[in-house]
């Protein structure tokens, strides 16, 4: 029997971070004209969202494409292409829920309830594809200036009007004050690592009370709540570092968290699926405070 999708993409991302390997961390190829989007790309333009992010990220990055569209076998059809004969496709998930009648203990009487679970279906990258319009398959203009890249960071974070301090040599957010803490930015190899930083760390910010009121039950630091807190802000970050065009390295610290995230896992199949979700809910939040004139372009270029 197929083990179920909760498992296969956990047993996938177990083994990535059992050889050190981020299934997140910089997927993308700007070779592609829609590289510069460097989340996944349904056949319409559409991005893709939570869990199915990492996965697609993990597949582009296994076979080395550098386009991040996809679609599905019928959808490559429709548009008159063909999956060549031999591709592997990738899978892709949606939540759905079925329908049970079921008779009450107290009052014996019948009952409909609505049962969620996670249903998956097969994608292929249109590099796997041939015949389809040649859009699909354009070759990247010149990248802009990656001043003007990381000037939209800056404008983005401060758009959040979070509490942001500079300062010391470590990088954390203290929910009790409600700041986050930054390093000086000249204390960062690169601005882009800066900025990634701050995107983990504000991912972070999101789950004040006054927010998106996150809390995985964390009693201490270092605790399983602590890990899962830790995965959303990473994901969170790498989710960012995607939609600001950024291509940071990974930081040092991220590999003392690998143990713990691996526990995580292993304890809970959906483990992932709430981490990228919560992650998801986050960056949303994030985009929500960007002016109007800004949301209404990002949805226009998506």
């Amino acid at each position: 029997m197929k083990a179920d999708v909760y498992t296969r993409v956990t047993d996938k991302i177990i083994a990535d971070l059992e050889n050190g390997i981020r299934t997140w961390f910089k997927p993308w190829n700007a070779e592609h004209a829609a590289g510069r989007i460097t989340r996944p790309l349904r056949f319409n333009g559409t991005l893709y969202n939570g869990i199915n992010v990492l996965m697609l990220w993990a597949s582009a990055v296994e076979r080395g494409f550098a386009a991040p569209i996809w679609m599905t076998f019928r959808q490559a059809q429709e548009l008159g292409g063909h999956v060549r004969k031999g591709e592997k496709g990738s899978l892709v998930v949606y939540a759905n829920t079925i329908s049970r009648t079921e008779i009450d203990a107290d009052t014996g009487e019948e009952e409909a309830r609505d049962i969620p679970f996670m249903k998956g279906y097969t994608a292929f990258n249109v590099e796997q594809i041939e015949g389809l319009p040649v859009h699909y398959y354009a070759v990247a203009e010149p990248q802009l200036d990656p001043v003007e890249r990381i000037e939209r960071a800056e404008n983005f974070f401060a758009a959040t009007r979070a509490d942001i301090r500079h300062g010391g040599n470590q990088a954390y957010y203290a929910v009790s004050s409600d700041y986050v803490q930054m390093p000086p930015f000249e204390a960062f190899k690169d601005a882009e690592s800066y900025y990634a930083t701050l995107a983990h760390e504000v991912t972070h910010w999101t789950r004040h009370p006054s927010r998106l009121e996150r809390d995985f039950g964390r009693k201490r630091w270092g605790d399983e709540g602590y890990a899962a807190e830790e995965l959303v802000a990473e994901l969170g970050s790498a989710f960012l570092a995607a939609d600001l065009e950024l291509t940071p390295e990974p930081r040092e610290d991220h590999a003392a968290y690998i143990g713990s995230w691996l526990k995580v896992l292993e304890n809970d199949k959906r483990a992932i699926f709430t981490a990228a979700a919560h992650a998801q809910r986050a960056v949303d939040f994030l985009h929500g405070l960007q002016p109007k004139a800004e949301q209404a372009a990002e949805q226009e270029a998506a």
